[in-house]
C-alpha cells in the first residue's frame, strides 16, 4: 500500500482550514443607513450594485418578480446569518447583467414585512447588511 506523503496532507488541511474560515466569516456590519436624495429616491449602500434598486423597489411593492424563486423562504443553513425560525428570511435575486443563470447576487430580507436587510455577492459565503429607510 502507499504512504501519503505527510506535507500533501499538511497542505491540504490548510486549503480546508481556510476555506473554512472564509465560509464562516460573520455577517459584516452596513456602512450607514440608506438616505433619500434630493429627487426623493433612496440612496443605497455603496457595496450594492445598481441592480439591486429594482430588486428593492420590487420588494416594496410585493412583486411581480422576474424568478419564481424570488420570495421564497431562505433557509440560513450556512448559519451565517442570526438565527431566526423558519420562515424568518426571504431571498431575492439581483441580476446580473451578463449572467446566463440567476447568478450568485442576492437580497436576503428578515421579517413580514421586512426589518433587516442583507447582500451577498458571492452565492450565501458571506453577506453584508444595510438598512432601508422607509
Amino acid at each position: 500500500m502507499r504512504r501519503l506523503n505527510p506535507l500533501i496532507l499538511l497542505a491540504a488541511l490548510v486549503f480546508a482550514v481556510v476555506l473554512w474560515q472564509q465560509h464562516t466569516t460573520a455577517p459584516t456590519n452596513t456602512t450607514g443607513p440608506t438616505t433619500a436624495t434630493q429627487d426623493g429616491t433612496t440612496a443605497l449602500p455603496g457595496f450594492l450594485p445598481m441592480e439591486a434598486r429594482a430588486t428593492l423597489e420590487a420588494i416594496a411593492r410585493g412583486g411581480p418578480f422576474e424568478h419564481s424563486q424570488d420570495g421564497v423562504v431562505f433557509g440560513n443553513y450556512e448559519g451565517l446569518l442570526p438565527q431566526q425560525p423558519r420562515g424568518y428570511y426571504h431571498e431575492y435575486t439581483v441580476e446580473t447583467p451578463g449572467a446566463r443563470t440567476r447568478g450568485a447576487r442576492r437580497i436576503i430580507t428578515g421579517g413580514m414585512p421586512p426589518v433587516v436587510w442583507y447582500y451577498t455577492d458571492d452565492h450565501y459565503r458571506s453577506f453584508r447588511r444595510f438598512e432601508m429607510n422607509r
